[in-house]
């Protein structure tokens, strides 16, 4: 009977339902420290930044986060990133398509449209709406996170990244997904959800 209860229980620690997915070394540290990364990619973006884009950076960054329990992600959104500090002081991408589904105890992204995609699963970690996926170029079909190899090289082809960040929602059709120190190109990316 006792082994009955241990399958059972392993049973239940290897479903992805409730199962956190576990952050890699690195990106662990990388959350750890987005106030650190944004902090120093905002000083630099408005420091040097043109106009324009200071002001869509100023609306990205505008709205209080709702409390977790009140995330109404489901649904298509137009999606645009904005880099801050590195290689360029600051850069505002057009628009794309996003798609947010609901998945079990989280939600599945994905960033449908442009040459450099994402995807992944967003689910709470400590209170906070987690996004951890994979950063890869439009005709790849990439692994999941949890499959990336330990070490990753962003000039490697085909080119993956690992991309972590937090999730905000701002309003029933506002979002933004925080991504400190991401491996390509800059110090800060925020990927801005509008629907």
């Amino acid at each position: 009977m006792q082994w009955i209860r241990i399958a059972a229980l392993a049973l239940c620690l290897a479903s992805p339902l409730g199962a956190e997915t576990l952050l890699r070394p690195g990106d662990a540290a990388r959350l750890d420290r987005t106030d650190t990364h944004l902090g120093a990619a905002l000083r630099e973006a408005f420091a040097i930044g043109a106009p324009d884009d200071i002001a869509a950076l100023a609306r990205a960054m505008a709205g209080t986060p709702v409390a977790p329990d009140r995330l109404r992600l489901g649904g298509d959104w137009q999606c645009n990133t904005i880099k801050a500090g590195k290689i360029a002081a600051l850069v505002v991408y057009r628009p794309f398509r996003c798609r947010i589904t609901r998945d079990g105890d989280g939600w599945w992204f994905a960033k449908l449209s442009g040459s450099q995609l994402t995807r992944g699963r967003i689910e709470l970690r400590d209170g906070l709406p987690v996004y951890t996926g994979v950063g890869y170029v439009s005709g790849d079909d990439p692994p999941g996170y949890d499959a990336l190899p330990d070490v990753l090289n962003a000039t490697d082809s085909p080119q993956r990244t690992a991309v972590v960040g937090i999730l905000e929602q701002t309003g029933d059709n506002a979002a933004r997904i925080l991504l400190p120190a991401p491996m390509l190109e800059s110090r800060f990316d925020i990927l801005v959800l509008r629907r």
